[in-house]
């Protein structure tokens, strides 16, 4: 080995636990801008890649066929902002569906299968013109009978076999030939012209539908306002939905992409942190091996090879940091990635190797550019100097702090402390810089990961979720939950009068409301993914947490609150209309309140039970909540409901809620990098204070001299970066906060949701306290260990020590 290896290799073998410091703070850097960049391109590309080559459409606009032409709908392609448009295709919307008794899983026979929204078109195979359809199982139909659905359709358990139209009269029967779909899911059932007549002749209410390309359409706003300009040049109220390719996106990226606000924040916090810690022990390193340097260069070492030596030390360490960091990245990506390209018929998705690459030589360029910065002042020292010089402050430098300390009524020992960080400025400003970068990074995350808890909270004990115990048909106890759908004759529904009228003469039930599926589909909704659904209430549930973004709630027939997402992915605001349709019949609601909704599905809405009874349609009542009063048994009110209940046919069953897998892996993840950087900045204090106690080892002799005990060291010590910690907390807390803030909203409109106060209101005054402490916490569990290798010094092996 060289003697430059034997230096760089004596050099890290003897500071381990800087070392290890480097390897710790470069490898969550590393970990945190992998997964934040690679999640950001990974879900992304396959959208752009799919919506690019199949020439997606921007927006998908369905007309009232009874309020335009075909020939208005086709004017509408000169609409300004216009560059493409296709179409018109007849469009039948929101048309409910069972599985044909002909499939060979009978336990699939005759089941609700998901609403269909079926289009035909001139060449449904065509690799050509706008929202290119692709084929991704068996064949298009080429028959009258025949039909192609989506895969995620219930009828992919049934390929070859039928599917009905239950709401139409007569219930035409298409058999399923193929599985299909738009990139943009402008359409989820495909037929030839024939197949298509069939279903109008039985009833189907047919609309027009266009599709259109803008030369502006990059956010929300501009789809809006490119909505606008197409429905002014048809007749009012022509217009019944706009679908967004942006709410196909979201679907397809949104889980992923809620991580990436985060990790971008926890990658910055932690390049930063390692520069800092970098500069740190390098600076140190220069700072505490004077001597050595001087040895080195009458040795025979150049200025460059002082240099590179220092340099190596650090490169060696992060190297190892930057290989780890990139290795657990890739590996955490896999879990949080959550099949987003399968959605879009792509490979699994995976981190391009690009940006591992880029990260890791980017970071490598950082630490070496960082290191070689005190590398070069230790190359560029005189020999002769560095031979002879001193290691003691320079004369004056803190000794008015010193005198100030003295006077205050403390124990001589703090007073010592309290004036060592004046002594040397700089170094105190890097402890202080570290200290402030851990504190920033515990706030933000102690915010972050209440906002987590509260979202699961909110979204367990929402509405629908709340309640110990809940009532359930009879026939229902031992059936998998969703089996049946709402329209399946074999779904056992409750008598919703009189098991009310039973569960308020139970002692102990304090309150409990009815509520259920409609069955309702809604015309204007996004088509693809899981439907929107429409719930029917009966009861007071004014007790649950669910919340209100906006508007009130509903208080007539007729009127109904939207969930959030529900409503920005269609564009509803409160005092808008949207029409449903159950069994061919349509019923038209008045949105009166937008609210927080996590239950059951993404897209939901939910309406009193009187509003279908007034309309003469039968609301579904599947399931009671019950709240028990205070101090109520649960296994005798079950015991008496029981009684009660069992004449209804009807239940009692405990409630248990799942929770949401993507928040808990985002909680998980915040922990782990939260007590990453947390111990990176304390082990950066830890550092900084070895090599201040190493350089003041003759003075802490002449102190134990004069009779200073070890724990009036150790509090010596520890005094000596207290202040400094303070000061770093107070400014800390702050800037975490505001991170916290400023990262909450893209995650939120990453998942399509606006977040309630309950969500967002994370920080109060029991959880602001601590953290303002949290500087001092974390530089006095930096400070602990060498202020204990400080007490536990000889006298004698410190005053010989120079």
């Amino acid at each position: 080995m060289s003697a430059l290896g034997k230096v760089v290799r004596s050099g890290v073998g003897r500071r381990r636990v800087q070392t290890f410091v480097m390897v710790l703070t470069t490898l969550t850097a590393v970990m945190s801008s992998v997964l934040s960049l690679g999640l950001l391109t990974a879900v992304q590309a396959p959208f752009e890649h799919a919506f690019n080559t199949r020439n997606g459409a921007h927006l998908a606009v369905q007309f009232d066929g009874s309020k335009v032409t075909a020939a208005q709908a086709v004017a509408t392609a000169h609409a300004a902002g216009v560059i493409e448009a296709s179409g018109p295709y007849p469009i039948a919307a929101a048309l409910e569906t069972t599985v044909g008794t002909d499939c060979p899983k009978t336990a699939w026979a005759g089941r609700d299968n998901h609403p269909v929204t079926v289009t035909t078109r001139p060449d449904l195979g065509s690799t050509s013109g706008m929202d290119q359809l692709v084929l991704t199982h068996g064949s298009w139909p080429t028959s009258p009978d025949e039909i192609a659905l989506p895969a995620n359709n219930y009828a992919d358990a049934c390929f070859g076999s039928s599917v009905v139209f239950s709401s139409l009269p007569g219930k035409p029967s298409f058999k399923v030939v193929g599985f299909a779909d738009s990139v943009t899911n402008s359409a989820t059932g495909f037929a030839t012209a024939d197949g298509f007549a069939r279903l109008t002749a039985a009833g189907a209410r047919t609309d027009e539908q266009m599709l259109y390309r803008f030369a502006k359409a990059g956010s929300d706003a501009d789809i809006a306002t490119d909505k606008q300009a197409v429905a002014a040049a048809v007749p009012a109220g022509a217009v019944e939905a706009g679908q967004s390719y942006l709410t196909a996106e979201q679907e397809a990226t949104g889980n992923a992409k809620a991580f990436v606000p985060f990790l971008i924040a926890f990658g910055i916090l932690g390049l930063v942190l390692s520069v800092l810690i970098i500069a740190i022990v390098v600076s140190g390193a220069v700072a505490s091996g004077i001597r050595r340097i001087g040895i080195l260069k009458s040795l025979g070492f150049t200025p460059s090879l002082v240099a590179r030596a220092y340099t190596a030390q650090a490169m060696i360490p992060a190297t190892l940091g930057v290989v780890l960091g990139t290795i657990f990245g890739n590996l955490l990506a896999g879990p949080i990635l959550n099949g987003a390209s399968k959605q879009l018929g792509a490979a699994d998705a995976a981190i391009p190797s690009w940006i591992s690459a880029v990260v890791s030589i980017g970071t490598l360029i950082l630490v070496g550019v960082t290191a070689s910065i005190p590398a070069l002042r230790a190359g560029r020292m005189p020999a002769v100097r560095a031979l002879v010089v001193g290691r003691a402050p320079k004369a004056g430098r803190g000794q008015a702090a010193q005198r100030l300390a003295s006077r205050l009524p403390l124990p001589r020992a703090v007073s010592l402390g309290l004036a060592q960080p004046f002594a040397k400025p700089a170094r105190t400003a890097l402890v202080g810089a570290t200290v402030l970068l851990g504190t920033i990074g515990a706030t933000f995350a102690v915010g972050l990961g209440t906002a987590f808890s509260k979202y699961q909270d909110t979204a367990m004990s929402s509405g629908f979720n709340v309640a110990s115990n809940i009532v359930i048909p009879t026939a229902d106890v031992n059936t998998p939950w969703g089996l049946y759908g709402p329209n399946d004759p074999r779904h056992a529904y409750l008598d919703a009068e009189k098991v009310a009228a039973a569960l308020a003469k139970v002692p102990g039930t304090k309150a409990a409301f009815g509520w259920g599926e409609s069955g309702a589909t809604m015309i204007g909704a996004p088509i693809g993914g899981e439907p929107p659904v429409l719930y029917t209430v009966s009861g007071d549930f004014s007790w649950t947490n669910m919340e209100l973004l906006s508007g009130r709630w509903y208080s007539a027939p007729g009127e109904v609150v939207v969930g959030d997402k529900l409503a920005s992915a269609v564009g509803i605001h409160v005092g808008d209309d949207f029409t449903v349709v159950q069994q061919n019949k349509q019923l038209s609601l008045k949105v009166v309140g937008i609210n927080f909704d996590t239950h059951g599905t993404d897209y939901s809405a939910m309406t009193d039970a009187a509003t279908f009874t007034a309309a003469g349609l039968t609301p579904h009542i599947d399931q009671f909540n019950v709240e028990l009063a205070s101090n109520v048994d649960g296994t005798d009110w079950s015991t008496s409901a029981a009684a009660a209940l069992t004449p209804l046919n009807a239940s009692v069953q405990s409630n248990s809620s799942d929770k949401n897998l993507v928040v808990i892996i985002m909680g998980a993840l915040v922990a782990t990098l939260t007590l990453m950087l947390t111990a990176v900045a304390a082990l950066g204090v830890l550092s900084m204070v070895v090599q201040d106690t190493r350089e003041r080892v003759h003075d802490l002799g002449i102190f134990k001299a004069l009779g200073m005990t070890p724990k009036q060291t150790i509090a010596m010590v520890l005094t000596s970066v207290t202040l400094t910690g303070l000061v770093a907390g107070l400014i800390g807390v702050p800037i975490g906060v505001a991170v916290e803030k400023a990262t909450q909203t893209p995650m939120g409109k990453a998942i399509g949701r606006h977040l309630p106060p309950s969500v967002t209101h994370t920080y109060t005054a029991g959880l602001l306290i601590p953290l303002l402490a949290g500087g001092i916490v974390i530089a006095l569990l930096g400070a602990l260990l060498p202020a204990s290798w400080a007490a536990r010094t000889r006298t004698a092996t410190a005053l010989r020590t120079e």
